[in-house]
């Protein structure tokens, strides 16, 4: 409704503003309450920068820009085990975490809003400008605006104006519309479950980090650098055996590598590790594949929808992954039992949702049917 950047912006805000009011908080209650409010403000980055970005670029470069923005990721996890490790006051440390959305502010001065959207809400103007801009910025001199069609942009732009005036945009749609159509509302269940495996096991291995043998501090950063590589072998796997596979399979091998530390014996310690480090790299795979994915499931009238409700199942197994250490009382492998059956069912999940490599993102929701 109020367009990607003006949310994004409202986001950041919201972030800096809760992130030092937790900073300053002087009782449990109020740090509880400013965090909580920091990480809602913060999902909201993380929802709409992706989509943003995707809606910018053409088919030959989503898989890049998908991954790219992802690394990104890596590197913050990395920053942040160093940042924990020298600033051990947590009032300024998270002083010193919030600091890098200042900065996200200023930038967000040059980062257009996003031409698709504003064309599905019938601002065709704005996005003839923003369009126009972006092709003499790519030295485009016949300002072609897609690879699919090699057309002038002034005469793409007069052609969306009449499409739009007998279409008569500008609607809004709801968390409902996701589930309105057979074909939409399979993708939506399916991505929701795909979701909720995805975070449940990565915050479950995350928030487990000194059950590995290794220091928390070194565990942390461990992790952030061996996302890296695994970031950067999904952008071929994607590209060679399609987004499907690849989300499927990061799970199952997700959950295997937890599943095989339950047989490895305690005392290798060394063994235990490295394939708790393997399960992570599998782990944060999968986070890369599911953004890049979602975001081509969905169309553009219902993209920020589609991630805002897999975000929020997302945030439900997040929240519920640490609560199932508590299940050791029960049976001591029983956390691990967990974590590695949602994973190999949530990738089994993963198989029925149609394929979209090298495919347009689709625009409404007959295109999608």
């Amino acid at each position: 409704r109020f367009g990607r950047k003006t949310m994004l912006l409202l986001s950041l805000v919201c972030s800096v503003v809760f992130g030092m009011l937790s900073a300053a908080s002087i009782s449990y209650s109020m740090l509880a309450i400013t965090r909580t409010l920091t990480g809602v403000a913060l999902s909201g980055v993380s929802l709409i920068v992706l989509p943003l970005a995707m809606e910018w670029v053409d088919i030959q470069h989503r898989t890049f820009t998908g991954i790219l923005s992802s690394i990104f990721w890596s590197i913050g996890n990395m920053l942040l085990a160093l940042a924990a490790y020298l600033v051990r006051e947590w009032h300024w440390l998270l002083v010193a975490v919030t600091g890098p959305c200042l900065l996200s502010i200023v930038c967000l001065w040059w980062v257009p809003e996003s031409a698709r959207w504003l064309i599905a809400k019938g601002k065709v103007k704005q996005a003839h400008r923003h369009l126009l801009r972006c092709a003499r910025m790519n030295r485009r001199k016949d300002f072609a605006v897609s690879p699919e069609e090699d057309m002038p942009l002034t005469a793409y732009a007069q052609r969306i104006v009449l499409q739009w005036e007998y279409k008569k945009p500008g609607g809004s749609y709801f968390y409902i519309s996701l589930f309105r159509t057979p074909v939409l509302r399979k993708i939506s269940l399916c991505t929701g479950v795909v979701w909720f495996g995805v975070s449940f096991s990565y915050y479950g291995m995350s928030m487990n980090l000194t059950g590995f043998g290794l220091n928390i501090y070194l565990s942390q950063f461990v992790f952030g650098v061996i996302e890296i590589p695994a970031k950067m072998i999904m952008y071929v796997l994607v590209n060679r055996i399609g987004r499907r596979q690849s989300q499927a399979w990061t799970l199952i091998l997700t959950g295997l590598c937890i599943g095989a530390n339950i047989v490895i014996p305690k005392s290798f310690t060394s063994l235990r590790s490295i394939v708790a480090i393997m399960g992570k790299g599998f782990s944060e795979a999968a986070f890369t594949t599911v953004y890049l994915y979602t975001s081509e499931l969905y169309p553009t009238i219902l993209r920020q929808n589609g991630m805002g409700y897999t975000s929020f199942v997302a945030r439900l197994g997040g929240a519920l992954a640490p609560l199932v250490f508590l299940l050791d009382e029960v049976w001591r492998s029983l956390p691990e039992v967990t974590y590695c059956s949602v994973a190999v069912c949530s990738g089994t999940v993963a198989f029925l949702l149609p394929e979209t490599l090298n495919t347009c993102l689709p625009e409404g929701i007959e295109d999608i049917e």
